[in-house]
């Protein structure tokens, strides 16, 4: 049970660290958001975005070294990945790139859902 639960977390991790490539220029963020970066003030802000994510998802790579965090881990990543889909399901007129960006937040947080369950299976178990 602790050994998927280290997968599901380290694809949970994987999803979120990988927009941390945005961090190295505005072209990267531009073709991956398929969006055209107007202006230093979005670019910062976007690069800013970029080194956020690399941070939850270093945090979640940690967790899985030590499982003590694995709890605010998986708080910090649902948080990110459920605002992004309500902010997706809130606007109107968004690009086919966020909707894949979505759908890819569709299957971390389902993947954060059976963690979260396998987790609390096992502690409960444990308690026992």
């Amino acid at each position: 049970m602790n050994v998927a639960i280290l997968i599901l977390l380290f694809i949970v991790g994987l999803i979120n660290f990988l927009p941390v490539i945005g961090v190295l220029s505005a072209e990267k963020l531009s073709t991956a958001y398929s969006i055209e970066l107007i202006g230093n003030d979005i670019v910062i802000l976007m690069r800013h975005r970029a080194l956020l994510f690399g941070i939850i998802g270093g945090f979640i790579f940690f967790s899985l070294f030590k499982p003590s965090y694995q709890e605010a881990a998986m708080v910090m990543a649902a948080i990110s990945m459920v605002g992004f889909l309500y902010f997706i399901w809130a606007v109107d007129g968004h690009n086919a790139a966020l909707s894949k960006i979505a759908m890819v937040d569709v299957v971390g947080i389902i993947c954060l859902l059976v963690a979260a369950i396998l987790k609390f299976v096992s502690t409960t178990t444990i308690s026992r």
